[in-house]
């Protein structure tokens, strides 16, 4: 075996699976370019003070003298939240109406101790749900009874945009099982060929100290082919240039480490046997018998840490504290303002969001004070996108403000659905006025600007925020860079956020209207993500063509808000 093929295989499989398995709502990126200037607070500069493409948070903090009187909560529907991250201490949301363990509902909201917000991933037995089906895994489920086997001449017109769903699901699923078979086989693979390479090399490197280079050198003299050198083989095909080769893959892959590269394993195997999975259904364990939007599952525990299961609280760390990280500290990272408090609502797993779970915490944020509510995922089908889109307009009525991610899938959005959405693609049209897709942008005023994950369109992304390079909050009081539209969005929360808490009687539609027409213009032209090289002005890659702008969305709100007395 040619080392490059080890290169190639794991390389393809890594990069269309890394998706899912690290993190399906964010991509991590490194910063390169510490020495440009403060990559921790990039994002809140001002381009025409500091020639960097922030969000000008900075120069408004510095300009503005007024204290708001109030506080104002911001929704975040997300994963588990590390609630004792010390960057996060008394930004959370506290449920007043609410008395503390004493398994009642005080509030009579229908949610049992809700003190800080909801886990709509609690199971029955007080554990949570890490893995869960792809939504086209549950279309195909609901679909199957009445459609297999079936061709569109057989089916009725009323059913035939369910038909074509269900077709296309069933070639989502087809091409996915495909993919994380052949990865599943290549990894166990290289679980198993670890120690054998490892233990091989011990002969040569006894204390196992060897580096890349040295390995290099080996392998050019016991290169496979020359039969006169094999060495020390367990069998037939494995001889000494393959181990070496091997390990030197591990080198290039960073996956040096035996025991992340079992994790992975574990990862992998668990995606192909449950989340691919139509026999498994991880509902039963949280709301079996419900048949409708019931309340009454879950469990009050944000940040649930179970000895033997994955923890899963990392990304809504993040999306929070980009949000509202408190800023008196001096550690960590400074959010947008302290009077912004989080109302943490868990509905992401590893997998996809449910529509049920995703409706209801809508729901909840609104009943429960909610005027702004941050969504950093997406996925590529909706089994109930009506429950949604229902909840959706609910927080219209309400005047609630619902941010959204465009998604780390490099496609347009005009042509590739992404849910939630306010935008009924079926009948193509908008359902409400009070939602807003965010793509991501990073520091690099030229072609790049774009982030070449980011999720893009004319029609159905709105704005543009900074997502690439973000300094954020990690649990257990870490901190580190992170890259994704997860974490452009929240700066639109945030925004929207500090708008009502200085003009409380704006409404949603005029808070909207002031961050889109607020933002800043660049006129440039960028490569489309996944384009090949097409270039676009980077005002054609959403409805706005523009980026958010703190200082100019403040501002407008003022003159808004003096024309309204």
């Amino acid at each position: 075996m040619k080392r490059f093929l080890f290169l190639s295989i794991f390389s393809l499989l890594f990069l269309i699976g890394c998706k899912t398995l690290h993190d399906n709502k964010k991509v991590t990126k490194t910063p390169k370019e510490t020495n440009v200037f403060n990559l921790i607070s990039w994002h809140q500069k001002d381009y025409s003070l500091d020639k960097i493409p922030g969000v000008s948070l900075d120069k408004w903090h510095n300009e503005n003298t007024e204290k708001p009187k109030d506080n104002i909560i911001v929704a975040v529907i997300d994963t588990q939240i590390d609630t004792n991250h010390e960057d996060l201490q008394g930004q959370l949301w506290e449920n007043e109406k609410e008395i503390p363990n004493n398994k009642l509902d005080d509030d009579n909201n229908g949610y049992i101790d809700d003190v800080n917000g909801w886990n709509y991933l609690g199971t029955k037995t007080g554990n949570y749900i890490v893995w869960a089906n792809f939504e086209y895994v549950r279309l195909i489920r609901k679909w199957k009874p009445f459609f297999e086997g079936k061709k569109q001449e057989e089916i009725q017109p009323n059913d035939l945009m369910n038909f074509k769903e269900y077709q296309r699901a069933l070639n989502k699923l087809d091409s996915e099982n495909k993919i994380y078979d052949n990865w599943l086989k290549y990894i166990t693979y290289n679980v198993d060929f670890f120690p054998k390479s490892k233990d091989t090399l011990k002969h040569f490197f006894p204390k196992e100290d060897y580096t890349y280079q040295q390995l290099d050198s080996l392998y050019k003299k016991y290169k496979i082919n020359d039969k006169s050198l094999k060495q020390r083989r367990l069998d037939r095909d494995e001889d000494l240039g393959t181990r070496i080769d091997f390990m030197m893959a591990r080198f290039e892959f960073k996956e040096t480490n035996y025991e992340e590269l079992k994790d992975l394993k574990i990862q992998v195997d668990s995606v192909y046997h449950k989340n691919l999975s139509l026999d498994y259904n991880e509902r039963v364990y949280i709301d079996e018998g419900m048949s409708g939007l019931e309340k009454g599952y879950g469990s009050n525990n944000l940040n649930m840490v179970i000895k033997g299961i994955r923890k899963f609280n990392t990304h809504s760390t993040e999306v929070s504290s980009v949000i509202a990280s408190n800023r008196k500290n001096k550690i960590g990272i400074n959010g947008f303002s302290n009077n912004i408090k989080i109302m943490p609502l868990t509905v992401v797993p590893s997998g996809d969001e449910n529509d049920k779970d995703i409706a209801l915490a809508i729901r909840y944020a609104v009943d429960n004070g909610a005027k702004v509510i941050n969504m950093s995922f997406s996925k590529d089908f909706s089994v109930n996108k009506e429950w949604v889109f229902d909840a959706i307009q609910y927080a219209e009525k309400h005047h609630v403000l619902i941010v959204h991610c465009a998604g780390n899938d490099s496609e347009n959005m005009d042509l590739n659905p992404k849910y939630p959405s306010d935008n009924d693609f079926i009948n193509k049209k908008e359902i409400s006025n009070n939602f807003i897709n965010v793509g991501s942008i990073n520091h690099k005023v030229d072609s790049t600007f774009v982030s070449n994950f980011s999720n893009y369109g004319k029609e159905n992304v709105d704005i543009f925020a900074p997502g690439e390079q973000i300094y954020v909050a990690k649990p257990d009081n870490k901190y580190d860079f992170d890259s994704g539209t997860s974490l452009a969005g929240p700066m639109v929360s945030a925004t929207a956020a500090l708008i009502w808490l200085y003009y409380p009687t704006l409404t949603v539609q005029e808070v909207k209207q002031i961050i889109l027409e607020s933002g800043t213009s660049y006129t440039i032209d960028v490569l489309v993500p996944g384009g090949e090289g097409k270039k676009l002005p980077f005002n054609e890659l959403s409805k706005s063509g523009k980026v958010l702008n703190v200082y100019n969305a403040m501002n407008m709100a003022k003159e808004m808000s003096k024309r309204k007395k």
